[in-house]
């Protein structure tokens, strides 16, 4: 694989500078586009269409991590029709724990020993601290950001062995 950078669930690439950056592999479970009510194109098309609980790379492909996985919950109630689960996706009510526990599982095993994970979650159904007591890696730094410091960008490294 060429590229060092794995953005394992791209969505519509909403924080990138540059959409198309030749460094990152886009991956996303779906492939879709709509329009939004102001009239906008909103496209999620991924280099890649995998689930980040089981992707397609062999261990240690990248040397970069970017794991922004969805943060809503599918429940009942307009919520589940609305602009946000199509532009962020949803995890199931029923296993997100799991869901999760096995994605940050998947990012780290293809992960490089030494290499960085970035992650991104938005605390509008899950507190951060639940997030992180799925993985047994330990996060380097954190910072909150947004209007109500609901989104946390948080950095770890993976392990190198017998460090």
């Amino acid at each position: 694989m060429s590229k060092e950078i794995l953005d394992a669930c791209c969505g519509g690439r909403m924080f990138y500078f540059d959409k198309s950056d030749p460094r990152v592999l886009f991956q996303d479970i779906r492939k879709a586009e709509t329009t939004l009510c102001d009239g906008r194109t909103f496209k999620i098309s991924p280099d890649v269409v995998a689930d980040f609980c089981k992707m397609p790379y062999a261990d240690q492909s990248f040397r970069l991590v970017i794991f922004d996985p969805p943060h809503l919950i599918k429940g009942d109630g307009v919520k589940n029709t609305g602009w946000q689960f199509f532009k962020y996706g949803f995890l199931p009510s029923e296993n997100w724990r799991e869901t999760l526990k096995k994605g940050f599982a998947e990012c780290f095993r293809v992960l490089r020993d030494g290499g960085f994970l970035i992650f991104k979650w938005c605390e509008e159904d899950i507190k951060v601290s639940e997030i992180l007591s799925l993985t047994t890696e330990k996060p380097i730094i954190g910072h909150k950001r947004g209007k109500q410091s609901k989104t946390h960008w948080i950095l770890f490294q993976k392990s190198m062995p017998n460090a």
